[in-house]
């Protein structure tokens, strides 16, 4: 949801691998703020890795989150997106897969 966002500012590099963004959410958003770096990015294939590195959402229990999105032809003339997360989390913190669950679907 375009309305979502309040801002995005690349803040280093030139938007490829490397970059990092700085987002700032609308007030309507639980989530406030985040900074993500490119990792991949691959126009050709449509896909593009990135990290979570810094902002509210990670709460202090995750020290980054990883992302792996893939943009394919769907048999309907649109396109399907398949993403992969990964979670690092801060010491030994142990996750709750519902809240997991949870956030997945907002």
């Amino acid at each position: 949801h375009p309305q979502a966002f309040k801002s995005i500012e690349l803040i280093e590099g030139d938007g490829g691998a490397g970059s990092i963004k700085k987002i700032t959410f609308s007030e309507a958003e639980h989530i406030k703020h985040a900074k993500h770096r490119v990792d991949h990015l691959d126009k050709e294939k449509f896909v593009y890795h990135y990290t979570w590195i810094e902002g509210d959402a990670l709460m202090n229990v995750f020290e980054k989150v990883a992302y792996e999105m893939k943009f394919e032809a769907s048999h309907d003339g649109g396109s399907v997106c398949k993403i992969s997360t990964k979670f690092f989390v801060v010491g030994d913190v142990q996750l709750d897969e519902e809240k997991l669950d949870a956030g997945k679907e907002k």
